[in-house]
């Protein structure tokens, strides 16, 4: 994608600067655009935990290149290595599917020089997987959003939650990818963006994106998206995930459950967009099995912007005596998906056409 005109991806290694990786600090996004440079593994480890990367794709890709620089910063520990790694967001599985590839390819490796190179062409080789899954992810989408703006006219109106779009992968993004190939298309397209409590992952990264990139959109509260289904003001929810069972059951942002069933109540088309190294198949029941991150509850208790100043700040908006739960995650089960958007094209949430298309994957 580009901003302010440039081309950016999320997570990238710079040749020139052998030592380091860099990534997008989105947590200062939409207010400023800053560039990070990670060099240790403990300094990749504290960006996934603490949340200047995010979204599954973004998180497998900047984990793998986590195990680049722990080639050569620990070549005798690659494993304990992994394991800091993936200990730091247990919901997404694109995280430990990223470390695990690279320890399999490190396993057949003798010398730290050897560890290095090969880490590095694999973590290349992860992230421009990612980018070219999700490109064909917004052309299997796009038939979808065809079919909608053939029927009626005016623009299509769909809804999103949290932010599933290139800030969430490498580059192009999943929920995002066929609203940025149908805009780019020249169909008419409108975004409902749930603004996505409590980080504002919807607000803060999903409308910027789309802002840079010219697509019509403004944000509702989270709790607005049944009222304006329910009006007919919405054709089509699209999520992202974060883990997905072999029976279709999805992991995703706290809320999408309640989503999907004012979707099933209203009969608009509830689709979920990933690329197949999101699905965990060692998993058939994602409300018993899938682990739920538990967050701090700063996250709730406190709001994050703009002063009157224009000054960047925090305030907590209940009493002191006040606490919070904080689950990240929920699960919405296969029922009520109407389809999976994949790389493969669009599946079925059931457990035999899920297996079906990734053994011919």
């Amino acid at each position: 994608m580009r901003v302010a005109g440039i081309s950016r991806h999320t997570v990238w290694h710079d040749p020139a600067d052998p030592a380091a990786v860099y990534i997008i600090d989105q947590r200062a996004l939409p207010f400023r655009f800053v560039i990070e440079r990670l060099t240790t593994v403990a300094e990749v480890a504290a960006a996934l935990r603490d949340m200047h990367v995010r979204g599954a794709g973004c998180i497998g890709a900047t984990a793998a290149w986590g195990m680049y620089l722990a080639a050569g910063e620990m070549p005798e520990a690659l494993a304990a290595a992994g394991t800091a790694l993936m200990q730091t967001r247990p919901t997404a599985v694109n995280l430990a599917w990223a470390v695990q590839r690279q320890l399999r390819v490190l396993a057949g490796c003798s010398t730290a020089e050897e560890k290095v190179t090969a880490a590095r062409r694999e973590a290349e080789v992860i992230c421009q997987d990612d980018i070219a899954a999700c490109r064909r992810i917004g052309d299997y989408g796009l038939g979808i959003i065809q079919e909608i703006a053939a029927r009626r006219p005016g623009p299509v109106n769909i809804l999103t939650h949290c932010n599933a779009g290139w800030l969430a992968f490498v580059d192009i993004g999943s929920a995002t990818a066929s609203i940025y190939a149908a805009h780019d298309a020249g169909i008419p397209v409108h975004v409902w963006v749930d603004e996505t409590r409590p980080r504002n992952q919807g607000a803060r990264l999903t409308a910027w994106e789309l802002s840079q990139h010219g697509v019509p959109h403004t944000i509702i509260a989270d709790n607005a998206g049944g009222h304006l289904m329910q009006r007919g003001q919405v054709d089509l929810v699209i999520t992202g995930a974060d883990r997905v069972t072999r029976a279709g059951d999805v992991a995703n942002k706290i809320g999408t459950y309640l989503k999907a069933l004012a979707a099933r109540d209203c009969g608009v088309p509830f689709y979920v967009a990933l690329p197949s190294s999101t699905f965990d198949l060692s998993i058939a029941d994602g409300q018993a099995d899938i682990p739920i991150e538990e967050r701090s509850a700063d996250e709730v208790l406190f709001m994050e912007g703009l002063d009157a100043g224009g000054k960047e700040t925090a305030v907590r908006i209940t009493t002191a005596a006040t606490g919070a739960a904080n689950p990240a995650f929920d699960v919405t089960p296969a029922r009520l998906i109407t389809g999976l958007i994949t790389e493969h094209g669009i599946v079925v949430p059931a457990e035999q056409a899920i297996l079906r298309v990734l053994a011919g994957s």
